[in-house]
């Protein structure tokens, strides 16, 4: 049965790497089974532009009727003016949570050849997999109340609520659990328990979970040293767990450990593995249109769509064996090379991947 697949390119340099992710889904179809069909539209300031509104309602539609999205990015200097109700961001965040989007997978992968290209030494970082699980259509992006008021004293105060509900931390948890079961068996969850009452929250449900998993070594650990610990000893980390903020933030750090953020993919699903995919970069409005973006990321979250939305493993492992492959062939983009090896184009490397599949 043919699946549907909607492309929405966004932003800044999202339309250049989509453009590279659906080169190599074409390919895909012509060569290997690969039954889709693909279908572009806007989000973001491109949707705003366009319709007044970062997030049309027939684009909603079309997600909810598409098997998998495929999202570039959104956002960019000329919208940061607008109010924030209609900024480029609110229609990712629309996507998510109508979508019931819950469980944004971040795997922090250092393919072997990028090892010299992280800021740490190779030796700290070789042979990094660690897997982040954001729980992310909760916590303080989305708590009401929140706002900007003007106190008695006519002084602005700025307001956001940072709330959890006891079933959104259960099923993001299970999900992470359900990760760990089919890697290393070994989760960490991250949480501010010693200041925030919602996070001690976190802990305790975490913890009842795991009697669910009694195989998973669970540990817990305070954002703070999260954060050092991942520039300190990243290794120790296989599966992390933890909430929307948090996560956003590890997450990041996390992807500069590889080499560059411009490696990273993401997935972001619902109960039932429908998902939205997407770089874990942002726009770079600094280098749109120059064809010198990484579209690996891209390419790379088109794997993860593959794996976890149209059940086509084969194919997950095949674009990720092509990756590898243009890796060891030297190719690299601006954020990723150094001496002695070829730098390429956006494009260049979009088509050296096709021909490596």
């Amino acid at each position: 049965m043919t699946q549907e697949v909607l492309i929405l390119p966004g932003d800044g340099i999202g339309p250049e790497i989509t453009a590279e992710a659906v080169k190599v889904l074409e390919a895909l179809k012509q060569n290997d089974n690969l039954d889709i069909t693909m279908t572009h539209d806007l989000v973001g300031g491109a949707a705003y532009d366009a319709h007044g509104v970062p997030l049309a309602e027939e684009t909603l539609e079309k997600a909810k009727q598409s098997d998998a999205i495929l999202l570039g990015a959104v956002g960019g200097y000329q919208w940061e003016s607008l109010d924030i109700s209609v900024r480029p961001e609110k229609g990712l965040l629309a996507l998510r949570s109508n979508l019931e989007l819950f469980a944004n997978l971040r795997p922090a992968y250092l393919f072997p050849q990028l090892a010299d290209a992280s800021t740490l030494k190779p030796e700290v970082v070789a042979g990094l997999d660690i897997l982040i699980v954001r729980e992310l259509t909760g916590g303080i992006y989305f708590g009401q109340p929140r706002g900007i008021r003007t106190l008695e004293n006519g002084e602005r105060q700025g307001y956001n609520t940072y709330v959890y509900s006891e079933s959104e931390i259960k099923r993001i948890a299970h999900v992470a659990f359900e990760a760990a079961m089919k890697r290393n068996k070994k989760l960490c969850s991250v949480d501010k328990a010693n200041v925030l009452e919602v996070t001690e929250m976190w802990r305790e449900i975490v913890d009842e979970v795991a009697k669910e998993y009694p195989e998973v070594e669970v540990q817990h650990m305070y954002v703070d040293n999260a954060a050092m610990q991942l520039v300190l000893n990243p290794k120790q980390f296989d599966v992390m767990v933890t909430g929307n903020m948090f996560g956003d933030i590890l997450s990041d750090e996390a992807s500069m450990l590889t080499g560059s953020i411009g490696m990273l993919a993401s997935a972001s699903l619902d109960a039932n593995n429908k998902g939205m995919y997407e770089p874990s970069h942002g726009s770079a409005p600094d280098i749109a249109g120059q064809n010198i973006a990484n579209p690996l990321a891209t390419i790379l979250s088109a794997a993860m769509m593959l794996r976890y939305s149209l059940n086509r493993e084969d194919l997950a492992l095949k674009i990720e064996a092509a990756v590898s492959k243009v890796l060891d062939q030297g190719l690299r983009t601006g954020d990723i090379w150094s001496e002695g090896l070829t730098k390429v184009s956006t494009s260049e490397m979009g088509d050296a991947v096709v021909a490596s599949l």
